[in-house]
């Protein structure tokens, strides 16, 4: 279970990371953009560290509030999660 576990974090981090370099990309293109709901639910299922990573690598969406505190908020909920799981299943 662990193994999948890791697994899908990996990959949902991996896909974050890529859809905030490509809507940066088209960003910087002016082309159709990915919706800024698509960007926060990657990091709400787990890909905050992902999505941090892209904001900070692709300097992309650093200025808008919600992403500039919000991730960092997912990220720290997904921790308080984890440790609460942890002592609850140890």
């Amino acid at each position: 279970m662990e193994t999948i576990l890791l697994f899908y974090l990996f990959g949902v981090n991996l896909l974050a990371f890529i859809v905030y370099g490509v809507d940066k990309s088209k960003a910087r293109k002016s082309r159709w953009r990915i919706p800024e709901t698509v960007l926060l639910m990657l990091a709400v299922v787990g890909g905050s560290v992902g999505a941090w990573m892209g904001m900070r690598v692709w300097h992309h969406k650093t200025l808008h509030l919600k992403f500039k505190y919000g991730i960092p908020f997912i990220f720290l909920l997904q921790i308080a999660f984890c440790i609460y799981l942890w002592i609850k299943m140890g």
